[in-house]
């Protein structure tokens, strides 16, 4: 791990997005009617993502351990893709891209797992950082 003790504690906010395209609109009307054989696709992956974030520096060996102080998933539903934006915002050392970007595939992944029974054309598209905030350096990719 990169030594973080002589860095000073800022305000730092990552976004990232994932988005998971379907094959078909009947895919969509499930999800949107609730009769997703696996449960609320948007609720149990938003949860999925959650967790993802919270455990992100156990399974990510260079990621240091750090306080989530916010977290913040939403879905925008765009043709025949669900567009996934995750949020992620602390007070500490280091930054949360990584964090968020692992939220953002886990929320993804869930949602795969989830719809594949009932559409075998599920694909996830580019997971990646739009922005972040705070430290050394502040990002813009919209």
């Amino acid at each position: 791990m990169v030594d973080i003790t002589q860095k000073q504690s800022t305000h730092r906010t990552a976004v990232a997005q994932a988005v998971v395209k379907v094959s078909s609109k009947s895919t969509l009307d499930a999800i949107e009617a609730g009769t997703v054989p696996k449960g609320n696709v948007f609720e149990i992956s938003r949860a999925a993502g959650f967790l993802a974030v919270k455990k992100t520096a156990d399974l990510l060996p260079d990621c240091h351990p750090l306080p989530v102080e916010y977290c913040g998933i939403d879905y925008e539903i765009k043709g025949m893709e669900i567009v996934i934006n995750i949020t992620i915002k602390t007070f500490y050392k280091t930054g949360v891209e990584v964090e968020a970007m692992h939220g953002a595939s886990v929320v993804a992944l869930n949602m795969y797992d989830m719809l594949k029974p009932i559409d075998k054309g599920v694909e996830i598209h580019h997971i990646k950082l739009l922005k972040k905030t705070g430290g050394k350096s502040d990002i813009e990719n919209d």
